[in-house]
């Protein structure tokens, strides 16, 4: 089965084909001529995963799934939230989007925080939606040069390390894309 994963991050492609069973030939958008950058525009995660996944698949004609993750600390009120991506500006640069985030939490004694993404599946007449969900603590300092984003200073509950000082592989097991990614394929083995 052909499907598209709507992302232009190659980091965060490269994490999700890690998980697909050789049965689903995974499609980036730039593997199928898809080169726009699809709007965000809505106020929470599973109205942005639908827009990307609802625009390729009417667009380009391919069963497509699109996420939307973002970085939750209650002690901020739940921010960055669905401006993840955008914390420090619409550059979308993730040191500016870390040191953002480390300014605002200076002198905070409640770092827990949690990461959670919204998979939108868009299927021929169907469509679905998948969550994961990962528990942690913003750590004071970057540490770390795995993964992306807020990974050098996010540790999931249980584990010493951030997840840029993790194996994707731990990351996959125990991150909230790599949950909401197994319940994608869950489903999809069985139609």
């Amino acid at each position: 089965m052909q499907l598209v994963f709507a992302t232009h991050n190659k980091n965060k492609f490269k994490e999700v084909a890690a998980l697909m069973p050789n049965s689903i030939d995974l499609l980036s958008l730039d593997m199928i001529g898809c080169f726009e950058d699809i709007k965000e525009t809505g106020t929470t995660l599973e109205e942005n995963a639908k827009l990307k996944s609802d625009y390729i698949f009417r667009k380009y004609k391919f069963p497509c799934f699109a996420d939307d993750t973002g970085l939750l600390v209650p002690a901020l009120d739940s921010e960055p939230g669905v401006f993840s991506a955008r914390y420090a500006g619409p550059q979308k640069n993730a040191e500016d989007n870390m040191a953002k985030l480390l300014k605002n939490l200076d002198g905070v004694e409640n770092r827990s925080a949690y990461f959670k993404t919204i998979i939108s599946l868009q299927l021929p007449i169907k469509h679905h939606f998948f969550e994961g969900r990962v528990n942690g603590v913003i750590n004071k300092e970057k540490s770390g040069n795995q993964g992306f984003g807020y990974d050098p200073i996010f540790r999931p509950d249980g584990h010493s390390k951030t997840f840029a000082e993790l194996p994707l592989s731990v990351k996959n097991e125990i991150g909230h894309r790599g949950k909401a990614i197994q319940q994608l394929i869950s489903f999809l083995q069985q139609l």
